[in-house]
Formats: structure tokens, C-alpha cells, sequence
């Protein structure tokens, strides 16, 4: 099977995504300024108007026995949703029939030219104004996580979101993904260094220019800082596999207990970084550790498979998890989950064609608050 990385490369694509990116930029682009209305990203547990999703798995990308297996799993998490919400799936054109096919009758489609289905990062991530409550879209300037793959449609994608919601849309100058980002809705941020600070995305920000557009786009007011890593997957560390809100003041951690793993010290290092911190309120953390499954499926087993509980989504009334095989450690995620959000079903699926893209469940969906 090709892998993402080695398509990429095939195509020469790098060099056409810097050019891209570059054009991304010229002209009279207008970005926030702190002079406009303040804009806040709420909680992804506050109630949804939607999840979004999109379908696409390309047997050239993916290789043909993985790609058919990718739209079973996207089409079994869109069902899986629209059982608790509404469900906005994005397709090609040319794959409308089979997304229909797919993910059932209770799903909407919108049909745009995509690259890949990961729309936590090249989709718009969602604001709310503080005073008036009116909804807005951020669009994050996707670059293919630093110009490692093709993206001249996803890049699009966050724009046409708006426009189908009929929303204003917010620009910055900030390159990165949904996936780098966690808040708990009162203005505190997790993010990790070597996905925002890469110079593959951001080359002369500093961490105040950073946090200061981050204040004026989503309402962050205190950014906790993790490491992360660069280079060791396609999104050089994202914040959603490492930590993650629960409530306010109440932080998921992943945990890798394999000495030989080069995550092992790695998230023990975020560990102690988050016992020390507060947030935006003063508070300290509470941890949750989550540990990685040690038994997984060989289906689909790679060097890139994702193999990790954080990485849930908050719908309506459900948290939508992984489960890896690893009856211990599924069970040991379904017991935290139920704990920290009682009032909600645990659907826990087989995401395997996923995690084997080196992403989970929240990599492939984004919410929209309720205006």
C-alpha cells in the first residue's frame, strides 16, 4: 500500500503546497483585529447544532482493501452521530452516491472537491460572538499539516463552510489545525509547540504573537504550553491525541507505558507540565490518565496507527470512542468516560481504518455550537 507520505512525495507536492500557501496570502487578506467583537470557542460539550464530516478515501491514497475499508468507518461513524445530532457530511461530486450509500438516510451532504477526510484540521473551526451569540467560522489557513500533502481543495474547505451555514468568516494570520487546538470553553488552550511554533506552519511567530491572535479569534486568554513533537507523524504532535478538556479544570491525559516508545518520556513530560499549570480562572488541574491499549487488531496495524482513548468526540448526549481489541484497556477507557460524563451514552467503535491514518474519531469530526 502507498502510504500518505509516500504519495505526497511522488507528486512532487510539496513544492506546489509552498507556492499555494504563499498564494494564500498575497492580496488584501483583512484578518480580527481586537477592535472587533469579541469571539470565544465554546466547549465542545455544549450543545451542537451539528457534526461535520468529510468522506473521502481514495484507493490511489490509501491502497484498495484500506480505502473500501475507510468509508465502511466513516459511514458507521456518520450513522452513529446522526443518531444524537445532525450530520453534515462533505463529499466529491463523483463519491455522492456511495457517501449516500454509506452513512444512511439521516446525514446531510454538501458537495465540495476534497483531498482528504481529516476535517478537524482543514475544516472551519467554530466561534461564538460573547455578546451577541451570533456564530462565526475560523479559517486557519490549512496547509496540509506544513506542506506534507496535497491540499488545494482542503484548504477551501473551511470557507465553504461558512458560506453554507451563511456565517461570518473570520481570518487570521495563524497557520495550523482544529487538532492543535483544546480549550474548555472559559478561555484556557492547550497546545503543543511543534505543531503551531513549526516553522513548516508559523516561521516568525513568537508564542506572544501566537497567543495574542489566538486571543483575538477564539477568546484564549492563558495558552498552556506542551512540547510535542515534530516529525514523528504527519501532524508533528497534535494536542487532541495528547490532552484533553473533560469540564473546566478537569484535563484526559494519553499515557504510553513502553519504555522503547519515543512517547514515553514525551507524555510524561506533558504530564508534569500540566500538574503545574492553572488555567484561565486560577485553577489547578485535575489529571485523568488514559492508558494506550497494549493489545491491538493486525488488520490494520502500522507504524503509523494511532492507538490511543483520548481522542473521543463529544456529540449530543454521547461520547463516541475507540475501542482497540484491548479488553482491559477498552474498559478501562469506557469506565473513565462514563465518570467524567455521566449524562452521556459511551459508543465505543472499531476505528481501525482510521487509526491506521495515524488520526482517531476526533481527527474526523467538527462541531457546531448551538447559536
Amino acid at each position: 500500500m502507498i502510504t500518505r507520505r509516500a504519495f505526497v512525495t511522488s507528486l512532487g507536492c510539496t513544492a506546489l503546497a509552498s507556492t499555494l500557501s504563499k498564494q494564500l496570502f498575497a492580496g488584501t487578506t483583512k484578518y480580527a483585529s481586537s477592535e472587533q467583537p469579541a469571539w470565544l470557542m465554546p466547549d465542545e460539550a455544549i450543545p451542537h447544532s451539528r457534526t461535520w464530516l468529510s468522506f473521502v478515501a481514495k484507493p490511489m491514497v490509501w491502497g484498495k482493501r484500506h480505502a473500501y475499508a475507510l468509508q465502511d468507518t466513516l459511514g458507521k461513524l456518520a450513522k452513529t452521530i446522526a443518531k444524537y445530532e445532525p450530520v453534515t457530511v462533505i463529499v466529491n461530486k463523483e463519491d455522492l452516491a456511495l457517501a449516500k450509500q454509506k452513512c444512511g438516510d439521516l446525514v446531510e451532504f454538501m458537495v465540495a472537491p476534497l483531498d482528504d477526510f481529516w476535517i478537524r484540521d482543514h475544516g472551519a473551526v467554530f466561534v461564538k460572538n460573547s455578546e451577541t451569540k451570533k456564530l462565526a467560522a475560523v479559517d486557519f489557513n490549512f496547509n496540509g499539516w506544513g506542506n506534507k500533502q496535497y491540499h488545494n481543495n482542503d484548504k477551501q474547505i473551511a470557507r465553504k463552510m461558512a458560506a453554507n451555514q451563511n456565517i461570518e468568516l473570520i481570518n487570521t494570520p495563524l497557520i495550523l489545525e482544529g487538532g492543535a487546538l483544546e480549550v474548555d470553553g472559559e478561555g484556557t488552550a492547550i497546545i503543543t509547540e511543534s505543531c503551531v511554533l513549526n516553522k513548516n506552519r508559523n516561521p516568525s511567530m513568537t508564542k506572544a504573537q501566537c497567543e495574542a491572535h489566538l486571543k483575538i479569534t477564539l477568546g484564549i486568554e492563558k495558552v498552556i504550553w506542551l512540547p510535542g513533537i515534530k516529525g514523528k507523524d504527519i501532524t508533528d504532535g497534535h494536542t487532541d491525541f495528547y490532552a484533553r478538556f473533560t469540564h473546566p479544570g478537569r484535563v484526559v491525559i494519553h499515557m504510553v507505558h513502553d519504555r522503547s516508545s519515543y512517547e514515553y518520556e514525551l507524555t510524561r513530560k506533558h504530564k508534569r507540565i500540566l500538574e503545574q499549570a492553572t488555567d484561565a480562572k486560577g485553577r489547578k488541574l485535575k489529571l485523568i490518565t488514559m492508558d494506550e491499549p497494549e493489545k491491538l487488531r493486525e488488520d490494520f496495524l502500522n507504524d503509523d496507527f494511532a492507538a490511543g482513548y483520548v481522542n473521543f468526540y463529544v456529540a449530543n448526549k454521547v461520547i463516541i470512542a475507540p475501542e482497540f481489541g484491548d479488553s482491559i484497556a477498552d474498559e478501562q477507557a469506557y469506565r473513565i468516560l462514563q465518570a467524567e460524563y455521566p449524562n452521556h451514552t459511551i459508543e465505543m467503535l472499531n476505528i481501525d481504518p482510521i487509526a491506521a491514518g495515524g488520526g482517531g474519531i476526533h481527527c474526523s469530526t467538527m462541531q457546531q455550537p448551538v447559536v
